[in-house]
This record gives structure tokens, sequence and C-alpha cells, in this order.
């Protein structure tokens, strides 16, 4: 008897023991960089001792019953209808514990969707930025700075997870949660996120900030943080939105505001040049290297890096007739997609420079005979 209730409480301790370090083996909730995260952190914590307690008292009081009161003893069952007392008390206490948690969780609530300051003023936002959500890539505008980029899945992390690659992805870091361009936004900030998406449903999450907010076509839906500590954060699309749900990260850069200035200087800059780009007549041979880049991190998702395709969903641009024709169908279909099938329009997605470059890179690519170029300057027209 003694041998068995001395192993039942080193199994109960071994047992408190492995909840209080769960963080360490990745089970427990992150803590965090946002007011958001930790008060999250702090009531998934707080709500967890109460079950722990709860339990203790439970498991303790039935199995103390059980060894106490077996039969073997000569115990009896009394022998009662009910007990109003028992009711009462088993009905008013999980009622308190409720309103213990419901209480500081309906606050947080409140705060997240109202952000207000302390004397309960609506809080001042300092920056806005607009996600917009795209199979299978993210949109970043900054509405206030008028910065616009797409974010996509790496390319060596794209590559490496294609059937055949023959890449061992465990040595990959931050395998399948690395992009080519990551958000980047300023500690200390108040910063409004506004949410959409342009086709599916899609679902915009980073762990650390202690939220996730749905992409809805035709829906904006607003968030908000401020993030207090410099660093990286990665996320993914929460929301099941297509075959490649699972290559579509999330990666925020949070800079000091000094860096940030910077920053924001130097995409302005790299857009002007690439505005004056358009105009700028290119060569074959530039408009091939650039298109092969552009091909492979925004259309070998779906017609695959030999252009082979996966009929009928996403047909062969090796040998196909719209490919090798006019190249005028070819920009159209490029800018406007095509209703009813998977192929969505990258006229909001993709640049003139860009969109002229892929295009040239498939008609002399995979077999393909056109032979000709397709200028910015021809997109931009159709564009128009």
């Amino acid at each position: 008897m003694k041998k068995m209730q001395l192993k039942f409480m080193m199994l109960l301790g071994g047992l408190l023991v492995s909840t209080l370090s769960a963080a360490e083996y990745g089970m427990n909730l992150r803590k965090g960089v946002t007011e958001f995260s930790e008060t999250a952190f702090g009531l998934h914590t707080f709500t967890l001792w109460i079950c722990i307690v709860i339990g203790i008292i439970v498991f303790g009081a039935m199995i103390f019953s059980i060894f106490a009161h077996r039969r073997s003893k000569g115990a009896k069952a009394d022998q009662f209808d009910h007990s109003l007392t028992a009711e009462v008390i088993w009905t008013v206490i999980p009622i308190l514990i409720l309103v213990v948690i419901a209480v500081p969780a309906t606050k947080a609530l409140i705060k997240m969707e109202n952000p207000t300051t302390d004397d309960g003023k609506r809080l001042a936002m300092d920056m806005t930025i607009k996600v917009t959500g795209y199979q299978w890539k993210w949109k970043y505008d900054y509405m206030d700075e008028g910065i616009s980029f797409i974010s996509s899945l790496d390319r060596d992390h794209d590559l490496a997870r294609q059937k055949g690659s023959g890449v061992d992805v465990t040595t990959i870091e931050n395998y399948l949660l690395e992009v080519d361009n990551p958000l980047v936004i300023p500690v200390d900030t108040n910063i409004r996120f506004l949410l959409t998406a342009d086709d599916v449903i899609h679902a915009w999450w980073v762990p650390d900030f202690g939220w996730k907010r749905d992409a809805i076509p035709g829906f904006v839906n607003e968030a908000w943080t401020n993030v207090q500590t410099p660093g990286t954060y990665r996320g993914q699309c929460a929301e099941l939105c297509g075959k490649d749900h699972g290559f579509m990260p999330i990666v925020v850069e949070a800079v000091s505001k000094e860096d940030y200035a910077k920053w924001v200087a130097d995409q302005k800059g790299e857009q002007e040049v690439e505005a004056q780009m358009v105009d700028t007549e290119w060569t074959k041979d530039q408009l091939m290297a650039k298109g092969e880049e552009v091909y492979n991190t925004q259309c070998a998702a779906c017609h695959q890096a030999t252009g082979a395709g996966m009929p009928p969903a996403f047909p062969a641009l090796a040998g196909s007739a719209l490919v090798n024709g006019d190249p005028a169908a070819q920009i159209d279909l490029i800018l406007n997609g095509k209703p009813g099938t998977a192929m969505q329009a990258f006229g909001n997605i993709l640049s003139e420079t860009d969109i002229a470059a892929a295009i040239t890179y498939t008609r002399n690519s995979f077999g393909n005979t056109a032979g000709d170029v397709v200028q910015p300057a021809t997109v931009k027209s159709m564009k128009q």
C-alpha cells in the first residue's frame, strides 16, 4: 500500500515538474514581444495554475476515497438521494472561477479591439500597413510611405521542398519560414494593420505578436501592435488557402527607428529606379536574367521550374500555343488573370518590368521558340 502511494506521489510530482518546464520543450505559449502576447501568456499561466489546483483537489480526493474507503477495509457507501449543500457548492465555485478568469480576459479583448490610453482616450496610430494575401504570397503596402512590395517563400527553400530536389532540408535554417522580402517595422511604434485578400481566405499570424487576423476577399480586418524588442519574428498563413498553404510564411524584422528610416529611404530609392527602368529599352539577355528570377519566385510553384505545369489546374508553358503566339494575349492574361481558373491577375502584384521579363523568359525557355522580347513599356501601355 505504501509503495503504491509513493509511486503515485512520484508520478504526480513528475507531471507537475514537466508542466512547469513545458516551455523549454516548445509545449507552452510564447511570451512574445507585445503587450497582447504578454497579456495572453499571463492569462494562460494563471488559468493553467487554476486547472492544476482543481486537478490536484479532484483527483486527490478521488484517489484518497478509493484507497481509504475501499471495500476490503469494510467501508460501506452512504445511501442518500441528494445534498443541497453539495449542489450549491459545486455550482457556485465554478461560476466564481469562470468570473475570475473572464474579467481580465474580457478587458484584454476589449483593448485589443479598441486600443485606448490609460485615461480612456483612443490610442493614436503612428503608421498603417495594408496586408493583402495572395496564393501564396503576401503584399505589403506602407500607406504613409508609399512603399509596396511582395513577400514570397525564399527561393532556396522553395527549391528544397520540391520533390526530387535532393536537398537535406534538416540542414536548412528556418526551413519554410524564410522569405525574399521581409516586412520591416520600427520598434516602439503603434502600427495599424489593415488585412484583406485578393483570391481566397488567408490569415496573417505571427505568434510573437499575440494575435491572428483573417484576410478575407472584399473585407478589411484591422489589428494593431507595438513591438518593443528588436528582432526577427516569424509566422505563417493560418488558414487553409490551397495546395501551397504550407509555403506562405511571414517574416517581420523589427528594427530601431533610425534603421527603419534608412530602410525607407533605400526602398524609395529603389522604387524610383524601378519607375525609371520601365521606359528603358532592355536587352534580351537582361530580360532573360531578370525573368528567370521572377519566374522562379512567382510562377514556378504552379507551372513548375521546367514549365511542365500540373494539368489541368496549372497548364504547361512548354509548347503552349499562348506562350508561342501573340505576346499581347499573354500580357493580357498575366495582367488580368482568367476568371474561373487558378490563374490570378498579376497586374497589381508585379511591376511592369517584372511582368515583361517573366513573359520574355517563358517565350524563350522550356523549348519555346517565340524568339521575341516584351519590353516593360509595352506592358505599361496595356496596363493603362
